[in-house]
């Protein structure tokens, strides 16, 4: 869902040649050799055509590209790794400030602090960090943008140990509608550092994340593939919710691809893909595993000790892999036996090319921030559930999204939230759901202070507050 409000009827024509002499090579436009990789994002259907690709080198760019776009009335684009779900990375026929070359990093390994850009990558950090044996929880790809997934929130690894991302994120610059680079924290701009942790990227483009870093070493974990039957599906959501807050998850449930360290007779098979994390010394993450191994033969077990960044294993053949998929996010509050058999009968009727239920059990640390401390106003959700079928047909697209919204009808619960960096091309009522009650209200306050023209629209759009 994209707001038109405030766009200029008639945008001025920008100058391709005197964006290159103000910004060297670092302008990409159509014709250009590398326009089409430029403009290529991670998920697939999405084929959108900028008039121009920016790749931003520092603040000051940053302010000369939100001026280009205020002054132009083109809309803009703001790009870190290029994971919106909603395609939100790229602009048609307007400007995409890309912030792919923006990578320093200072670390301060006494403060345990570090200053970094946001044209990393989880991974790219998460080794920088490691290297002295400290870390930022992140999500589960290491391609994300640090960007993106921080001021959504940043639901990962280590969610139930440290919290969210932004629980740990101190202060931040951030370059708003009026062109000014702010520095924000809990001292200055209150407000507005308030609104990115969670608020997504309605408020201005942030540049710099000053983070608190966790010593982490070390930790147990890594993939376990185990049959999916009500009994272990119910049971691994069983065992994450009773786990030590140091064990965080995923349990993919689906059918079992031809992975080649899988016996032949798995494939296609019910299984649950689970990747989990214990920050912790290796016997306490041994026992805490141990009840998941239990609850059948595992049909891989990947789970070992390692350094946290090999939990982001090197993406090989992923530079052409474009997934195109149906998906939804949603939070509910059990799944027990019964739920889990839906679930299983609900997958196997698909018709998808691949169709995934995606549980995380929350909690631990996450829980304990008051829910009116940042914008993520989901602190008391119990488990995440994201719903997803993947096709290659166009032509499927509707089959595949009746089926989603249908397994997601039957599996809704009390919890009627959504968490915002899963949320695809939706409606205003699927992003209200994002930021329930008073959060919504808050933050279109903020917005209008901010960004009252809503220059930063190609987002999960918050507008600004009307006097």
């Amino acid at each position: 869902m994209v707001n038109k409000t405030n766009v200029q009827a008639a945008p001025i024509t920008i100058s391709i040649p005197k964006l290159r002499s103000e910004f060297k090579d670092r302008v990409i436009a159509s014709g250009d050799p590398d326009y089409d990789k430029a403009r290529t994002v991670f998920y697939g259907g999405i084929d959108k055509h900028p008039t121009v690709i920016i790749r931003v080198a520092d603040a000051n760019d940053v302010a000369r590209v939100i001026n280009l776009a205020r002054e132009t009335g083109l809309e803009l684009a703001i790009r870190s790794g290029g994971h919106s779900t909603a395609g939100h990375s790229v602009s048609e026929d307007g400007i995409v400030l890309d912030l792919s070359n923006m990578k320093d990093v200072q670390i301060d390994p006494e403060s345990r602090t570090a200053w970094v850009e946001t044209g990393l990558t989880a991974g790219e950090l998460t080794t920088a960090l490691g290297a002295h044996g400290l870390a930022v929880g992140f999500g589960d790809t290491g391609s994300v943008g640090i960007g993106g997934i921080t001021l959504g929130g940043g639901v990962g690894y280590l969610v139930r140990k440290y919290g969210l991302t932004i629980d740990s994120l101190l202060a931040a610059e951030v370059v708003t509608a009026d062109g000014q680079i702010r520095h924000v924290d809990e001292r200055t701009h209150p407000d507005l550092f308030w609104a990115i942790r969670g608020g997504g990227g309605n408020f201005g483009v942030a540049t710099r994340f000053k983070f608190k870093l966790h010593e982490l070493p070390d930790v147990v974990g890594g993939m376990l593939i185990l049959p999916a039957t009500p009994d272990t599906v119910a049971g691994f959501i069983a065992e994450s919710e009773s786990a030590p807050e140091e064990l965080s998850g995923i349990g993919n449930v689906m059918t079992a691809p031809p992975m080649p360290f899988l016996p032949v007779e798995v494939h296609g098979k019910s299984v649950i893909m689970a990747f989990l994390v214990y920050a912790g010394e290796e016997e306490a993450g041994e026992r805490a595993l141990a009840p998941f191994r239990a609850l059948a033969t595992p049909y891989a077990d990947m789970l070992k000790p390692m350094t946290y960044p090999e939990i982001y294993p090197p993406e090989e053949g992923a530079e052409g892999y474009h997934p195109v998929a149906a998906s939804l996010t949603m939070f509910v509050d059990t799944i027990d036996r019964s739920r889990a058999e839906m679930i299983l009968d609900r997958l196997r009727a698909s018709s998808a090319s691949m169709a995934v239920a995606q549980l995380r059990v929350l909690g631990g640390a996450m829980a304990r921030v008051p829910v009116d401390a940042t914008a993520f106003a989901h602190r008391n959700s119990k488990i995440m559930v994201n719903i997803a079928a993947l096709y290659q047909k166009p032509e499927e697209k509707e089959t595949h999204e009746a089926w989603v919204a249908d397994f997601a009808s039957a599996l809704l619960q009390s919890d009627q939230g959504a968490y915002v960096n899963f949320l695809g091309d939706e409606s205003e009522e699927r992003v209200r759901a994002a930021y329930p009650g008073s959060t919504w209200d808050r933050l279109a306050e903020v917005k209008a202070r901010y960004d009252p023209t809503n220059l930063f629209r190609l987002n999960q759009n918050i507008q600004p507050a009307v006097e």
